[in-house]
């Protein structure tokens, strides 16, 4: 992926962009297609329904394909991103700068508006991402934070109520109670049952996030995702789909990890109750944990020049 600074630029002629749009939507497709046609029928998917409705990346939104910051868009069909936010059409002086001639139909992505407007978001995952990736891996908490969510839960409003569960609500209740429950992340910690959120070890918040987040945490690397479509249009769509389908293997491992009986749905259970259970779990969180911070590296790679060309730290 090559990143360009703030005034570097690179033209791609209509065909060879057009053929990265294409391939990016069919891409986009193979995961949102299904997700439109069952929300058509009223229908719901416990696993592969959830980047698109926990997240706010919508599928339209996701199939709008992005070059990324300092790629120039040529030809007729660019026009129709002029009334795309955070893009500009090219006028004289910007063609010549790109070494194009003159009337030259020809869009980018409008760096200097997007850097003031999202300043903040911006800073703000730089100091996630680069925070999280320093940190060492935790690999102990065995997806115990899906079963403190229904803790108990007939004296809650149920969580899924066309699930069921797999051991039943005392067998639940049960795996909770006999282990350790320690999660670092707040956005799965705020879904707990009442019952369950003084039996976590940790107590993590929107507050203490950015110090709290770690590499081995399934959720902090499917918010990989999050960050990079937050980003968007200045971070090339294919690094953002990248994250969106770790993120997917991640959720249908985390589900299978889950309290929830899965199996008439194709995702049997890795039943962390048990010894061999916990084991496949870490294995699986090893592996993602380690593509996760891949990915965490080219996410900090593109936003360095974004970064720096804010001039004032953060």
């Amino acid at each position: 992926m090559q990143i360009l600074k703030h005034g570097q630029q690179k033209a791609l002629p209509a065909d060879a962009w057009q053929r990265l749009e294409a391939s990016h939507q069919a891409r986009v497709r193979r995961y949102a297609d299904p997700y439109l046609a069952r929300r058509s029928a009223g229908k719901k998917h416990p696993v592969e329904d959830f980047l698109f409705t926990y997240y706010t990346q919508k599928p339209g939104q996701l199939l709008r394909w992005h070059p990324g910051a300092g790629v120039v868009l040529t030809g007729p069909e660019a026009a129709a991103r002029s009334g795309w936010k955070y893009y500009k059409m090219l006028d004289d002086g910007d063609l010549a700068a790109a070494g194009l001639p003159p009337s030259t139909t020809a869009a980018t992505v409008d760096l200097t508006s997007f850097l003031a407007e999202r300043k903040e978001a911006l800073q703000f995952a730089g100091i996630i991402l680069r925070g999280t990736a320093l940190r060492p891996a935790q690999f102990g908490c065995f997806g115990l934070h899906e079963w403190a969510m229904v803790y108990r839960q007939d004296k809650f409003e149920l969580r899924h109520e066309y699930l069921q569960l797999r051991l039943g609500a005392a067998g639940t209740d049960r795996v909770v109670e006999d282990n350790r429950i320690r999660c670092s992340h707040f956005d799965a910690f705020r879904f707990y049952t009442p019952d369950a959120t003084p039996l976590n070890e940790l107590t993590p918040s929107r507050d203490n996030q950015r110090s709290m987040e770690q590499p081995g945490c399934l959720h902090a690397n499917m918010d990989l995702y999050k960050w990079a479509y937050k980003l968007a249009p200045a971070l090339p769509s294919e690094l953002v789909m990248d994250c969106f389908e770790l993120s997917w293997r991640v959720r249908a491992m985390d589900m299978q990890a889950s309290p929830y009986d899965l199996e008439e749905w194709g995702y049997p259970p890795i039943p962390i109750e048990t010894a061999a259970g916990k084991a496949e779990y870490v294995e699986y969180q090893r592996g993602f944990s380690a593509e996760a911070q891949e990915l965490r590296g080219r996410l900090l790679e593109a936003l360095a020049p974004l970064i720096d060309e804010l001039g004032d730290g953060e």
